[in-house]
């Protein structure tokens, strides 16, 4: 579905001025319910001025009346020739003002954590140039010392599911290829709805680590071992024969 201009200014303009439900307002401008409750409770786009989307050729006063006198009426957006394959259009993301300093801490998460994206894709996620990504990558950035790898997601320069497509285009490329992969690279190639459906891989204390086939029975040996009868208390302590003792005694020069 196609989107209006400035979305965001334009929900703003219709909470302030229409009796329109939270869910209409979202599926109209594409935005979540609760994001333009946020709005309504103002949360968000705090400052952001209402843009008219009927002063501005997006939306008819009809639809507008439509949509108040019923709630499950979906708004249409009013066919503009000149926004035809708006959403089509390939290019370089635009990053704001704001975030253009977070940057380098994304570029250093997805190096971290994702070696096996390429460049064009962290180009294509994060918004960046490919010397910011071969100074992160080599480690000769001016303020590699000071920068902290942060999740782009996080920090709203993506969405976590393009994270998860270009991480899944990655597995498949590699798997192409034929590279082995270690476990840990696997699971950084799952994406994260898969993951929070993985059970949890049971794992062994470090403590503990390498005594997997350790037991508390005997050995085999042990077993076929003949029974010691303990009850003598010479043959416990493993004492000389009386015999013994005097034939030691008769030996000795010194008597």
């Amino acid at each position: 579905m196609a989107k209006p201009l400035m979305a965001k200014a334009t929900a703003v303009w219709l909470v302030d001025n229409t009796t329109l439900t939270f869910k209409q307002v979202a599926d109209f401008c594409g935005l979540h319910e609760l994001e333009v409750q946020g709005i309504a409770d103002g949360d968000v786009a705090t400052g952001v001025k209402g843009f008219d989307p009927i002063a501005h050729n997006q939306l008819e006063e009809t639809e507008i009346k439509k949509g108040e006198a019923d709630p499950r009426y979906t708004l249409k957006l009013k066919y503009n020739p000149a926004a035809v394959g708006e959403e089509k259009r390939r290019g370089p993301r635009y990053t704001p003002l704001s975030k253009r300093q977070d940057r380098p801490a994304a570029i250093l998460w997805l190096v971290k954590f994702h070696p096996e994206l390429a460049d064009a894709q962290i180009r294509k996620l994060v918004g960046t140039t490919n010397p910011s990504i071969q100074a992160i990558r080599e480690r000769t950035h001016w303020n590699i010392q000071n920068i902290t790898p942060i999740d782009p997601v996080a920090l709203g320069l993506c969405r976590q599911s393009e994270l998860d497509m270009e991480v899944q285009k990655a597995a498949k490329k590699r798997e192409a290829e034929g590279s082995v992969m270690t476990d840990d690279e696997r699971r950084k190639l799952v994406s994260t709805e898969q993951s929070l459906e993985m059970a949890p891989e049971p794992r062994l204390p470090r403590g503990i680590a390498g005594l997997e086939n350790f037991t508390l029975g005997g050995s085999d040996e042990d077993e076929h071992k003949k029974p010691v009868d303990y009850s003598n208390a010479d043959s416990f302590f493993n004492l000389p024969d009386a015999e013994d003792e005097d034939e030691d005694d008769s030996d000795d020069p010194r008597r």
